[in-house]
């Protein structure tokens, strides 16, 4: 199952981004065994001005047809590590051929766009700044891989 990244902002050369590409490096080096990967990141920007309807309709384009969607947002279901591993496990096992990850703009993703998620995730109660939620669902996503493999990674 292919994993898509699809995010509001470019990332620009940075710590996030050095965090970032050594998650994304990790997980497409564990989930290759596991039947998860490639990633792939969708960067768009509207750069008109249009709010979250222009941002959703930019980032509809950019998910890939028939893909699992899961949105972040701050009202979205918290679970554990494990539990999203098992998520992302039961997405692959039912056939799914892409799963796409969809971060918001700094006012988050528009409501029909959440409303149409096959999965609203949490990060947790507090808002965190676009860039730092990128680094969150990278290490989760690469969390859930090791997981699955059974790496001594993630401790109970």
């Amino acid at each position: 199952m292919r994993v898509h990244l699809c995010v509001v902002g470019r990332l620009r050369a940075g710590p996030e981004r050095a965090l970032i590409d050594d998650y994304l490096k990790r997980f497409d080096r564990t989930g290759r065994a596991l039947g998860l990967g490639p990633v792939a990141v969708h960067e768009v920007e509207d750069r008109k001005g249009g709010g979250m309807a222009a941002e959703a309709d930019l980032l509809r384009r950019a998910l890939p047809a028939g893909a699992r969607l899961c949105v972040l947002d701050e009202r979205g279901r918290l679970m554990s590590s494990p539990d999203f591993a098992q998520h992302l496990a039961r997405w692959r096992d039912d056939g799914a051929g892409d799963a796409a990850f969809v971060i918001g703009g700094a006012d988050g993703v528009s409501p029909d766009l959440r409303e149409a998620a096959d999965l609203t995730l949490s990060l947790g109660q507090m808002v965190w700044p676009h860039m730092l939620a990128r680094v969150m669902l990278c290490e989760q996503i690469y969390r859930a891989a090791s997981i699955l493999a059974g790496s001594p990674y993630h401790r109970v």
